[in-house]
């Protein structure tokens, strides 16, 4: 008797499903030639600003079968984090933090992926997962797989959900069938997204200029260009600019009320006891957000720059880690330190 691959992939959703994706769509495993393009022009075009990720080898990063030889399909699982604070913005110099990286939310993506994968397996079929390692073009992935559509904000958007979702899939050599793409532009006439972006960093819908992007910039090695730091504002890490004032995203909380976040959470970090942390306490407490290298040197950089925008010149501590700073050995340290201090009216040694 030939198996049943409709019943298996309904199967699977339902396992997904169980184990805590909030969407699952099934995708061909053929790669994926248009992301291909897409990518190689905007890198020849320099849009990528020096990022890797995806970038680095699009061959590689949009051809399942570098994943796993064979590969038939794609279950493809979605997963909202969008949570509210469960205590208020504490006072003093703090910095936000994008929603996305309040606590680890790909953990539990790959926990419910790994649910796939064990029925994948114990039906005779091999599969990977792949989420956040650059792998695999998951955006690409989940729109092929019928999740949601390309936003001009270039996230993807699921309906219901918006796009406060973190993507992985599963490859497999199942020949699991498909499910429909979805529509192809479900943004209509709308673009709040691009004047939202405070560096103008959508240059057209659903194109992005890393070169501009904040929350780039505070991942990317060098300094932290000074055109941008009063855009910085007070993001440590990340930018949710484009995605709070996106309709569906709005619809989606209203229709869905994001729960409190979990316990350990953190949507706003210190940035004075930032600067106070050692190089290892700083890499140990914030490792879990990309920073070049990663080094703790780009952890102060930004810490300064938020500092230099939201710091109170007269408090103490403020005046102690920037005089820190101001010594420092690191002269990339030393820059952004003078920035954040001639920002706040601080006066400086003669020789800093």
């Amino acid at each position: 008797m030939a198996p049943d691959f409709g019943a298996l992939a309904d199967d699977l959703k339902r396992v997904g499903s169980a184990a805590g994706l909030d969407a699952v769509g099934i995708a061909t495993a053929e790669p994926f030639t248009r992301a291909a393009g897409v990518l190689k022009q905007r890198k020849a075009a320099g849009l990528h600003g020096g990022m890797a990720f995806t970038y680095r080898n699009p061959s590689r990063s949009t051809d399942p079968n570098r994943i796993l030889a064979g590969a038939q399909a794609i279950v493809v699982g979605a997963r909202r984090y969008r949570r509210r604070p469960a205590s208020a913005r504490p006072r003093g110099a703090s910095g936000r933090v994008a929603a996305y990286s309040w606590t680890d939310h790909y953990q539990p993506l790959r926990d419910a992926l790994g649910a796939v994968t064990t029925m994948l397996g114990d039906a005779g079929w091999r599969s990977r997962v792949v989420a956040d390692d650059n792998a695999l073009v998951d955006r690409e992935a989940a729109y092929r797989a019928g999740l949601g559509w390309f936003g001009k904000n270039a996230n993807v958007l699921v309906p219901g959900l918006g796009s406060w979702v973190v993507l992985g899939s599963v490859v497999t050599d199942a020949p699991l069938p498909a499910d429909p793409a979805p529509v192809e532009d479900g943004c209509g006439a709308c673009s709040r997204c691009l004047p939202a972006c405070p560096t103008g960093a959508l240059i057209a819908p659903g194109v992005l200029d890393a070169r501009r992007c904040l929350a780039w910039l505070l991942e990317a090695p060098g300094d932290f260009p000074a055109e941008f730091r009063d855009a910085l504002g007070d993001r440590i890490y990340g930018c949710d600019d484009c995605q709070t004032v996106c309709p569906p995203n709005r619809t989606a909380d209203r229709h869905v009320p994001p729960p409190v976040a979990e316990r350990g959470a953190e949507p706003w970090v210190d940035v004075v006891a930032m600067l106070g942390m050692d190089d290892e306490t700083l890499l140990a407490t914030y490792g879990r957000w990309y920073v070049a290298g990663p080094e703790a040197r780009y952890l102060r950089r930004n810490a300064l720059v938020v500092l230099g925008n939201v710091g109170d010149a007269a408090a103490p501590a403020v005046r102690r880690v920037l005089a820190a700073a101001l010594e420092s050995e690191d002269a990339l340290v030393r820059d952004h330190a003078r920035w954040a201090a001639d920002k706040l009216g601080v006066t400086r040694p003669a020789t800093a």
